[in-house]
């Protein structure tokens, strides 16, 4: 990484430009290109640098009040498959396999769902129930307690050296 990613890296680490043409404003602020900014980002995405760039928006500001993430035990043979017909409803917004780790934490498919009632999430859990067809054999649902602040790995604006 050199100088201009890390500019680049700083000047978006706390999100994007709220603006129609955000890499061009980043640009702007830094002295280079609309274009350079995008060849960076896609490097540093390749690289590893960067994960991915992507809206993070506040569920809580619109309107959604109850998140909870939902537990299922598959058997090992099926999770991959119904986890993908999961992930693929519209109210999921991550599903993802996890190892167990019995006898006490028996479940292998984690997917998270947000509603703006119990009714509602509620009828969210029988949709993902009806596809996993009586494949389950046990689930739960963990409910968020309190708005967790969702940022990543911050750099420092200067470097020291000894």
């Amino acid at each position: 990484m050199d100088f201009l990613d890390r500019e680049i890296l700083l000047k978006t680490q706390g999100g994007l430009p709220l603006v129609s043409k955000p890499f061009d404003e980043v640009a702007r602020t830094i002295g280079c290109s609309p274009e350079m900014v995008r060849e960076r980002f896609q490097k540093m995405l390749e690289m590893g640098v960067v994960r991915r760039i992507a809206a993070i928006p506040n569920h809580y500001q619109l309107g959604y009040r109850l998140n909870g993430m939902s537990v299922w035990d598959l058997p090992d043979e099926m999770v991959d498959e119904l986890g993908v017909r999961v992930g693929s409803l519209d109210f999921v917004t991550h599903c993802y396999r996890r190892p167990r780790f019995l006898p006490d934490w028996p479940y292998n498919l984690f997917a998270m769902v947000h509603a703006r009632s119990r009714e509602e999430l509620d009828g969210q859990l029988l949709k993902i129930q009806e596809i996993l067809e009586g494949n389950c054999r046990a689930w739960d649902v963990l409910f968020s307690k309190r708005i967790l602040k969702k940022t990543g790995l911050r750099m420092a604006e200067k470097r020291c050296f000894d």
